[in-house]
Formats: structure tokens, C-alpha cells, sequence
């Protein structure tokens, strides 16, 4: 499997995708530093809400292969910036989490991410499993 960083904001999903990703029950599990596990780093959210703290994702996604940016379908608003895909040398995928949920809204969420530059997007749901074996389909390529 190719080595993917999570990022986004707290609560976007990526601890929980980690966890189900590498086979594990899903518990809440709030992480507190940038974790490396075999192919998987999981990323704080406050690295992507905090700007002086953005810069040590720049210099973490170095480590991978590609850089997944993760946006809730229940988000109101996109952290990340038009074109800010092209400020890395990594490729960069698109992944909406919470797809299932009732207020879940993964078009306008896709829409983001494809205004951030991202020309692949998985939507997926971790609880349901929904969308996540197509994830991994892809990371094994």
C-alpha cells in the first residue's frame, strides 16, 4: 500500500479512517501529534486550523506518497484554499468522510476539494464502510 498523510480539521474523520484502514475497531481517539504507522499518518486538525502549525504538514507530507485532504460531507465550509494542491510535489487526493450521515451534504464537500485541486475524490463513510474499499483498491495500485 502506498504511504497516505491525512489532513484536515478536527473531527473531519481521519483517526476514525486510520483505525478502519488498518483493520481496527473504531474508538474515539483524539490525536494529539502526527502519528507514523506502516503506510498511514494521521494528522492533529488543529495542524491544518493553525497556520504557524500548517507548515509542519508541508514538511510531513515529504514522508509520503499521497497527501489525502479530508472534508466532512456535514462540514460548513472548506479549510483549504482554491489551487492548494499545487504547492505540493506529492499527489494529492480528495476524501469526503461522513457521507451517510443525515445532514450530510458529499456533493457540495467534493466540490471543495476539486476547487482545492484535487482530480481524484473518494467519498466514504468509516462507520458504514461505505466507499472505503474503493480507497484501499486504490492505495494498492
Amino acid at each position: 500500500m502506498k504511504k497516505l498523510i491525512l489532513m484536515g480539521r478536527s473531527e473531519s474523520g481521519k483517526t476514525t479512517l486510520t483505525q478502519v484502514l488498518r483493520g481496527e475497531e473504531i474508538s474515539y481517539d483524539k490525536t494529539q501529534y502526527i502519528k507514523f504507522e506502516n503506510t498511514l499518518i494521521d494528522t492533529p486538525g488543529e495542524y491544518a486550523q493553525t497556520n504557524h502549525l500548517g507548515r509542519a504538514l508541508a514538511l510531513y507530507s515529504y514522508e509520503a506518497d499521497i497527501v489525502g485532504l479530508l472534508i466532512s460531507a456535514t462540514e460548513p465550509y472548506s479549510l483549504f484554499p482554491p489551487c492548494v494542491t499545487s504547492m505540493v510535489n506529492r499527489e494529492v487526493i480528495g476524501i469526503v468522510t461522513k457521507c451517510e450521515q443525515e445532514e450530510a451534504n458529499p456533493d457540495r464537500a467534493e466540490n471543495w476539494l476539486r476547487l482545492s485541486g484535487c482530480k481524484k475524490v473518494f467519498r466514504i463513510d468509516s462507520v458504514t464502510g461505505f466507499g472505503v474499499n474503493e480507497l484501499i483498491t486504490y492505495l494498492n495500485k
